[in-house]
């Protein structure tokens, strides 16, 4: 296999993933409007930024991006923040 071909299959697989993750995160937007409890939409919402993590770092990848990364980082950031918000407002309200 030359290195042409194994560019091109792994640009093939990376494009593979982020369709797999934007279903995941189209199913995960679909179950934080849904959710009958706090909880799925707890989750939902952590699957939405952990997703949304992957998709910018694939991104930065196929698109050479470099900023991509540090926008994926932020993201990351963020949700960690929200994350910890989210679990106070739910521990102040019980």
């Amino acid at each position: 296999m030359t290195t042409g071909s194994a560019s091109s299959l792994l640009t093939i697989a990376l494009l593979l993933a982020l369709i797999i993750l934007l279903i995941s995160l189209f199913i995960g937007l679909i179950r934080a409007w849904l959710g009958p409890s706090v909880e799925d939409r707890f989750s939902a919402i952590l699957l939405i930024g952990t997703g949304g993590v992957a998709i910018l770092l694939i991104l930065a990848i196929v698109l050479q991006i470099a900023a991509l990364y540090d926008v994926a980082l932020v993201l990351a950031l963020l949700a960690v923040v929200g994350t910890v918000a989210l679990t106070q407002s739910e521990n102040t309200h019980d």
